[in-house]
């Protein structure tokens, strides 16, 4: 079995925020059932995380080349991480993969957030312990929740993000396995050579794009945004308007251009138009030297990290496209509904943008 990931970008954290990895140099059940039930409760909506069983990590970063189970071993630690899944209150499963790093044998457990949070876990597997916590991330580490975070996991226990949801409006049919390869192969994922034999219903599971038992099996949003030609039909306004004011909003003239699409295609797309239509260099040439200065109107990569986030935060539930307004003077990007109320006027006013909680997790880990 392999994920939607690529293992190289999982071992250098090019992908993935530290907060959703944990490495373990060995086998440590309990360690390893606590980091299940943190993720599974996915206190922050970031999607869930990874856990990297064989690899040490020193500061943070993976210990490479690692150091690897012993090969006999590895079904045997399986079957423990299923056992230990039925241990947990309601009982939980990651998807296991086995690869081999450098001639070594590790295990990846992608535990993603879980549809009916919050989980517990037992606080020690000695025979008899009868005592549960709720584990939660805090940063790069596990810890058993404390009151006020136990409170407040519990309010999250009715309120699935909306991509994660599961849509039955909609039927298998709707997800297109064009694009799910297309978007593999462009991860670099394993998972791209398997998925050309691969059962459908399989492959979706795997990527955690459905739920439900296989004979009333379903899409979720997330699939949908993702990996159908036109999401708007599902989602009204799923589209991106970049409108060009040359003269002002006030004035008679206008541009704009409606991107729709997949999300990832959706904003590449954008992307490229911004860069071809909006981006403008100027070049300086000086007598006195060869080498010229060169300006532009705006930096790129500024433009390309704000509609990101604007895709990425706006919520597919309000029917409101993302809009880039493009004036004389500035360029004004608009997502609904806004920043997560978390973020306070004062919080603004100082140009600190920490939310507690991110609306949409499985969109963000695409």
């Amino acid at each position: 079995m392999k994920l939607p990931i690529n293992i190289n970008d999982l071992l250098t954290a090019r992908t993935v925020e530290w907060e959703r990895l944990e490495f373990k140099a060995g086998w440590n059940p309990k360690a390893v059932l606590h980091a299940m039930c943190a993720f599974a409760n996915d206190f922050h909506n970031l999607g869930g995380g990874y856990i990297i069983i064989g690899v040490a990590e020193d500061k943070g970063q993976p210990v490479l080349p690692p150091a690897g189970l012993p090969v006999r071993r590895i079904d045997a630690v399986q079957r423990e991480i299923v056992e230990l899944g039925y241990r947990m209150v309601p009982y939980y499963h990651p998807i296991i993969a086995p690869y081999k790093i450098d001639g070594k044998h590790i295990l990846v457990l992608w535990a993603a957030g879980g549809q009916t949070r919050p989980y517990k876990a037992p606080v020690s597997l000695k025979k008899g312990e009868r005592e549960f916590g709720y584990y939660i991330r805090k940063g790069s580490v596990t810890v058993r929740a404390r009151q006020q975070d136990e409170t407040e996991l519990m309010s999250l226990a009715a309120t699935v993000p909306f991509d994660d949801r599961i849509n039955q409006r909609v039927s298998l049919e709707d997800l297109d396995l064009g694009l799910i390869r297309a978007y593999l192969k462009q991860v670099k994922s394993d998972l791209f050579r398997e998925s050309a034999e691969m059962d459908f219903n399989r492959l979706c599971r795997q990527m955690n794009l459905v739920d439900g038992p296989d004979e009333s099996l379903w899409p979720k949003n997330v699939g949908l945004l993702f990996f159908n030609e036109d999401p708007s039909q599902f989602f009204p306004q799923t589209q991106i308007d970049v409108v060009h004011f040359p003269e002002g909003p006030g004035a008679d003239t206008f541009s704009e251009k409606i991107l729709k699409g997949p999300l990832h295609i959706m904003l590449q797309n954008a992307l490229s138009h911004i860069r071809s239509m909006v981006i403008e260099e100027k070049v300086t040439k000086y007598a006195d030297r060869p080498e010229a200065d060169r300006f532009f109107n705006y930096p790129f990569p500024a433009l390309e990290e704000a509609l990101c986030n604007a895709v990425y935060h706006r919520s597919y539930e309000i029917r409101e496209p993302v809009e880039m307004r493009i004036l004389p003077d500035s360029i004004t990007i608009g997502s609904f509904p806004g920043p997560d109320r978390s973020i306070s006027d004062r919080d603004m006013g100082e140009f600190r943008f920490l939310s507690r909680r991110y609306r949409n997790r499985r969109v963000g880990g695409f």
